[in-house]
């Protein structure tokens, strides 16, 4: 447990190498501005969105995270299909075949960036990821284990990267109900 709370990203690792796309997990504060930001800093020519509710299309996507249509819509893209971390992989893992892509900036909150690298080199095994976490401001990195809603958060997420894990490695729960 303490070896995962310590393995979660403090910082973005690799600050300058472009990929093919970005791809922004929808479910934490920061995420959409920060993929936003990296596009029009030219980290890649596309930008795709996982997760997004029904009903939402990249005028609204956009207005929400205010930002001006005009400049972003040709490179961003939306994926409706997604309700899950698996789902988030499976879902890019199709997109980034119909379109070729084979390196991408993954952006997720850091708490979240381990799993979702185990999710998203299953789902699409020879691509290559850039790592690129957000620190949502509520989450508190430094002494972790007296923040009762960091405790929380953390204990939560290692896991569900164990239940990865442990779907990876093959293993069937068989659970009771």
């Amino acid at each position: 447990m303490f070896a995962f709370a310590a393995a979660i990203p403090v910082r973005v690792e690799d600050a300058a190498t472009r990929t093919d796309a970005i791809v922004v997990l929808t479910g934490g504060s920061g995420r959409l501005s920060e993929g936003l930001e990296l596009l029009a800093g030219k980290f890649a020519d596309k930008l795709f969105v996982s997760g997004v509710y029904r009903g939402i299309d990249v005028n609204k996507l956009l207005e929400l995270s205010q930002r001006a249509p005009e400049g972003f819509k040709c490179c961003v893209e939306i994926g409706y299909s997604a309700d899950d971390t698996t789902g988030n992989a499976a879902e890019t893992a199709a997109w980034a075949r119909r379109h070729g892509i084979n390196s991408l900036r993954i952006v997720t909150s850091s708490y979240h960036m381990p799993r979702s690298l185990l999710e998203f080199r299953e789902a699409l095994p020879d691509a290559v990821f850039i790592p690129h976490p957000v620190f949502p401001t509520h989450v508190k990195r430094d002494l972790w284990w007296i923040w009762p809603g960091t405790t929380g958060l953390i204990i939560g997420e290692y896991n569900k990267f164990l239940l990865v894990r442990l779907r990876m490695l093959g293993v069937t729960l068989l659970v009771k109900g």
